[in-house]
């Protein structure tokens, strides 16, 4: 499959995302900032801290994790501000935010990882409208990447130390994760599943860190195929909504955003308003 380069000589690029107008979005973990990706032209946004996943809302303002400042942050580009939605969640700093999405009623759900690596003390939050953070997991090995299937009643995470994906009934209203259970594995690299994108047929295209591979998963679980990408730690992806750009895939051994644009358009994804800050 043809791999087109965007730009590279970035700092750890994760989260790419696009705005209302198509503008491409990601971050620089390594650089402490956003980059903006228009009109050909590259443009970095300093936030200081760990930027990490990132969302855009419904007026185009960029939701971020920041493992660094143990936050959910919001960068305006309308008035180039930056603000910290929530801190805390059960009386206690949340432990180094990583990947979130947007649900079907506008709740930001976010994993926390922390350093899980070795034990299952990772877990994953909702960020309610009115601000309020909520637990809806526990107990995994590096809860990483978000996914939605297509009307928003399944969740699926990624266990990155695990090598695998999990599948729950999501409740948007209640907020509440149901029946988790195994939905994939094997999804062997060094450590395995990051970020991931469900493309409009339906198949989750998965960035698989260590692997230098994008992996195919069918509606079922079961991996496809294995798309190859120049380098081995692919990050997390992202489909343009336009069909241009295809899959465009943030990978962190050779600092690059890559456009993989015969995948076309991807599945819409769900946005909201942001939620009250903290």
């Amino acid at each position: 499959m043809k791999v087109d380069l965007i730009v590279d000589g970035l700092h750890f690029p994760e989260g790419p995302a696009f705005d209302s107008r198509g503008v491409l979005w990601a971050v620089e973990l390594k650089g402490e900032g956003l980059i903006r990706w228009q009109d050909g032209a590259l443009h970095r946004v300093p936030t200081g801290g760990g930027p990490n996943g990132i969302a855009i809302d419904s007026n185009d303002c960029v939701l971020f994790c920041d493992s660094a400042e143990r936050a959910i942050r919001r960068y305006d580009p309308s008035t180039e501000t930056t603000i910290s939605l929530a801190q805390a969640v059960d009386g206690e700093s949340l432990n180094k935010p990583n990947d979130l999405a947007f649900d079907v009623m506008g709740n930001v759900l976010f994993t926390c990882p922390g350093e899980s690596r070795h034990e299952p003390s990772g877990y994953a939050c909702a960020l309610a409208p009115r601000g309020v953070v909520h637990k809806i997991a526990t107990g995994y090995y590096f809860p990483n990447g978000l996914a939605f299937n297509n009307d928003g009643t399944q969740l699926i995470l990624a266990e990155t130390y695990r090598q695998r994906l999990w599948v729950g009934d999501w409740d948007a209203i209640n907020l509440t994760w149901s029946n988790p259970r195994i939905w994939a594995d094997g999804l062997e690299g060094a450590p395995g599943p990051d970020g991931m994108a469900l493309g409009s047929d339906g198949r989750l295209y998965v960035a698989v860190y260590g692997s230098g591979c994008i992996f195919v998963l069918s509606i079922e679980g079961a991996i496809e195929r294995r798309i190859e990408l120049p380098g081995r730690n692919p990050t997390n992806c992202a489909f343009d909504p336009s069909g241009q750009l295809g899959l465009v895939v943030t990978e962190a051994e050779k600092g690059q955003l890559l456009s993989l644009p015969e995948l076309g358009a991807g599945s819409p994804l769900f946005k909201g308003p942001t939620p009250i800050g903290s």
